[in-house]
């Protein structure tokens, strides 16, 4: 576990997602939490050690059902997320835990742990910013469009240290499942400016890391715009997205035995960023160029 203020903490050894817990004088903040019922029970021990109060709130930072699964293993006040990201969660099938336990099926679990579970969407919302105030301790929620529109960054301007969910991984190829990544570049563009007051980058998945090597996933979305752009404009259908994964393949590492889900996840990428400049192509909003 990272502790990067005297209260406020980050764990990495979860599977699947990076979580964090601010402890304020009225309890724990979460940010994000384990979707695994085994990792979840560790982070509740962990957290009773560090205190024995309550979790008085979740905050999920996108719609991935990585994050919203895991609301259920924790019994806080309040769950806050992005007003998008409660649309697009009020749409999931009612089956969800039991979707996403085929999700992680390449994970050993106890499935028997899910028996009468019930799903605990995000219910509290906003579309702009929104500031919460525990204690001591003032939160603010950020809508910084990303790999999808309902995503948010949590930022905590007395410690200088940011929460962005998705929108930077640690060494990993980015998500990309909504049509808005000419966004998610200025909003990492802004980030790294100087007067962006954040000193800690806690990424949606993998170790905590700074603002300038947060330029590796611009370049990854920067290329694969270009790319696809190309295709776009030669009249390609969306389906030759296919003949770019290979290049975009070799900008981050990955284990061997993840070769085929990588891919996937690239392509479904490429994909959407297509979409985006047809979108753009239509609505003529000025997103349509890389």
């Amino acid at each position: 576990m990272h502790v990067l203020a005297p209260d406020v903490f980050v764990e990495t050894n979860f599977r699947r997602v990076t979580v964090g817990a601010i402890l304020t004088g009225d309890g724990f903040v979460l940010i994000d939490t384990p979707p695994f019922p085994d990792d979840a029970q560790a982070w509740r021990e962990t957290l009773a050690d560090l205190s024995d109060k309550p979790v008085i709130a979740i905050i999920n930072t996108d719609c991935h059902r990585d994050r919203i699964l895991g609301n259920c293993w924790f019994h806080s006040r309040v769950v806050v997320a992005h007003e998008d990201t409660i649309a697009h969660a009020q749409q999931l099938p009612p089956n969800l835990i039991d979707a996403g336990a085929e999700t992680f099926s390449p994970y050993p679990m106890d499935r028997g742990a899910l028996t009468g579970v019930r799903v605990r969407l995000p219910s509290v919302g906003f579309t702009q910013r929104m500031q919460l105030r525990y204690g001591q301790h003032e939160i603010s929620l950020l809508s910084m469009a990303g790999p999808t529109t309902g995503n948010l960054w949590v930022h905590l301007p007395d410690h200088r240290i940011l929460f962005t969910g998705d929108s930077i991984l640690t060494g990993q190829h980015p998500y990309i499942t909504g049509a808005c990544t000419k966004n998610w570049l200025d909003n990492l563009t802004a980030l790294r400016r100087a007067r962006f007051p954040a000193d800690y980058i806690v990424p949606g998945r993998g170790e905590p890391t700074t603002k300038e090597a947060t330029e590796s996933v611009s370049n990854y979305l920067r290329l694969a715009r270009r790319r696809v752009y190309s295709l776009y404009r030669l009249g390609r259908p969306r389906a030759d997205t296919s003949t770019l994964v290979a290049e975009l393949m070799e900008m981050f590492p990955f284990p061997e035995t993840e070769s085929e889900r990588i891919q996937r996840r690239i392509k479904l990428g490429l994909d959407r960023i297509y979409e985006e400049f047809r979108l753009s192509e239509k609505t003529n909003d000025g997103a349509g160029k890389p």
